[in-house]
């Protein structure tokens, strides 16, 4: 896709309480983009590869701080072997690993691999359900799966930025995850998600069927001030560059 096919409309508008500018990419939270895990979902590697059902999971889980980390140590010790195909593994030889070094040469924490993919991803065949483990835990018990993950295990697609003028103004920006923000190796990626047509294929808009996620990202005033505007019918919205049809 070059460059001036790849047009998305924004929204913004200033925080009542803070000294800060909301951006909104509402070509992306306006379409009907859905994770498609598990159904046709081709995953990151390489080459395409829906067969092995790993979606992003194939290499450990980035944690952004040491509150994400304690946030998931929380929630392991309720995983057990009917949830988790590695639990074993994880339980004798832990479910960490240091990552490659952040941008500032800070090491960096990720779950470990097991197997070519996440240490928490249960391959097809397991009799407690492919996918990721915390999620089927989460969901067996009732309760959300974003609050037993890692942060970018459910933030994606979505992405939150912050950066600040030289006055101290902030400008938060919430967007869909491109390639480029998997670093370096999201250009060899055989495919992904949210540049094909296979994933806008949701029931409803993006920004009601992702409400959870996004509320949790930028808290509930925002979101219903964002809603306000997204659904405010003043113009054809831009479709989404992945399902253009001319």
């Amino acid at each position: 896709m070059s460059a001036h096919e790849d047009l998305h409309e924004w929204i913004s508008f200033e925080d009542p309480d803070e000294h800060r500018t909301w951006l909104f990419d509402a070509t992306f939270l306006r379409s009907n983009y859905t994770c498609i895990y598990g159904c046709g979902c081709k995953g990151i590697l390489d080459t395409p590869a829906p067969e092995l059902e790993q979606g992003c999971c194939s290499f450990g889980a980035h944690f952004f701080d040491a509150d994400d980390l304690r946030n998931v140590e929380q929630y392991v010790p309720r995983l057990g072997p009917q949830h988790m195909q590695f639990h074993a593994e994880a339980m004798t030889n832990g479910w960490t690993e240091q990552g490659e070094p952040d941008e500032e040469g800070a090491p960096t924490i990720t779950s470990r691999l097991v197997d070519d993919a996440c240490i928490f991803l249960n391959r097809p065949g397991f009799e407690g359900g492919v996918g990721c483990s915390l999620h089927i835990a989460a969901v067996e018990v009732g309760e959300r799966p974003l609050d037993w993950k890692p942060q970018v295990c459910w933030q994606v697609p979505l992405r939150l930025e912050h950066s600040e003028d030289e006055s101290g103004h902030v400008t938060s920006r919430l967007r869909e995850w491109k390639r480029r923000d998997w670093g370096a190796g999201g250009e060899d990626f055989g495919w992904w998600c949210t540049e094909e047509p296979d994933a806008f294929v949701g029931a409803e808009p993006l920004y009601l069927s992702a409400r959870d996620d996004i509320v949790e990202l930028i808290g509930e005033q925002i979101y219903e001030l964002m809603t306000a505007v997204l659904a405010r019918p003043v113009s054809v919205p831009v479709p989404h560059p992945a399902v253009r049809t001319n």
